[in-house]
């Protein structure tokens, strides 16, 4: 299950927003496993007996506050669910401040920025998505490819943000191709911190 906290989620709203989300999980893969037009009290909504979430992901996760760190982790112990927080880089260093969460952290990874060649692989699908083509030979592809890997310096997360307002800026422009030009609008309405 994928969790991502709005920026002033407090811990009240965070148990109630993991129940529903797992409760809702629950109740599609208990309606998933019963047999056609078999209707028990779990596909109709009513309580289910068993927890089938077996992962919760919560991105941005350094937006929480210590005492919903500490529901997350009383979570993990009592229901054992495994978990996987994504953030900003040094969010280990955050969590070392609460010993009780941060002694259940296996491990933190950094991940790398793209290469080339996955940078082109992401790339393409985008460009796939927006029913294009993407032509590492063509000149104004290429722009575009170089533009991008600036911008994002290859962060899969930046370009995963920047590919809607490159989409937003084709449709309000009536545009068809992605140029130079539109990437650098597109970029131009985020926030990119600089590294």
């Amino acid at each position: 299950m994928l969790y991502t906290p709005s920026v002033l989620t407090t811990p009240r709203a965070l148990k109630e927003e993991l129940d529903q989300v797992i409760s809702r999980t629950n109740i599609c893969i208990e309606q998933h496993l019963a047999p056609a037009g078999q209707v028990t009290p779990e596909t109709r909504g009513w309580r289910h007996s068993r927890n089938y979430v077996e992962l919760i992901i919560v991105d941005e996760s350094e937006r929480l506050r210590p005492t919903a760190l500490e529901l997350l982790r009383d979570r993990y112990d009592r229901d054992n669910i495994a978990l996987i927080l994504i953030g900003m880089p040094g969010l280990e260093k955050q969590f070392s401040h609460y010993p009780q969460f941060y002694s259940r952290v296996g491990f933190a990874h950094q991940y790398r920025p793209l290469g080339k060649d996955e940078l082109l692989f992401v790339l393409q699908r985008h460009w796939r998505a927006l029913t294009k083509t993407l032509d590492p030979e063509d000149f104004t592809d290429a722009q575009a490819i170089a533009a991008i890997a600036r911008i994002t310096r290859g962060n899969f997360r930046l370009l995963e943000r920047l590919f809607p307002q490159i989409e937003r800026v084709l449709k309000i422009n009536e545009l068809d191709t992605i140029t130079n030009d539109v990437i650098e609008a597109a970029a131009s309405t985020l926030v990119i911190g600089v590294s």
